[in-house]
């Protein structure tokens, strides 16, 4: 981020844990609060947040999640040591989905995490390596004009 940080945070997150799942993006929000980012901004910033960490519990071993704040910005980066993806512009159809019977016993896999980071974030980038793992890097502009 070109903006000078007022905070930067780093979670951990462990691959197949769903009973820890959701904790880093529940930090988040706490941490958003507690320095007054707008309502809006958080409850989108929080939604990618979780389908991130969602992501990296269902497929990948492990992953750091970093929260960076800045005068105009916010930014979330991820990246995971996992499977990687095969095909992204696939992985981003709504509907589409890797889960095994048993992520969807548990209700999850419903094809809906990337769509739903995409839809969240102001700006996307992803990039993964099949074998090795995914990151993403996401902006949300603080501003109400949602810049693009």
């Amino acid at each position: 981020m070109c903006d000078e940080h007022v905070l930067s945070q780093e979670f951990e997150i462990k691959g197949g844990d769903f009973s820890n799942a959701g904790k880093a993006s529940t930090s988040i929000k706490e941490i958003l609060r507690e320095i007054g980012i707008d309502s809006s901004i958080m409850v989108r910033v929080c939604i990618a947040a979780y389908e991130s960490e969602m992501n990296v519990v269902m497929y990948a071993r492990r992953a750091t999640l970093t929260l960076s704040v800045s005068p105009k910005m916010l930014n979330l980066r991820l990246e995971d040591e996992g499977q990687g993806i095969a095909d992204i512009p696939k992985a981003m159809q709504e509907g589409f989905s890797t889960a095994t019977n048993e992520m969807r016993e548990m209700g999850f896999g419903a094809g809906m995490g990337l769509p739903n980071i995409k839809k969240n974030a102001d700006h996307l980038e992803i990039s993964s390596t099949p074998g090795k793992g995914t990151s993403l890097d996401l902006t949300f502009f603080l501003n109400k004009d949602r810049e693009k």
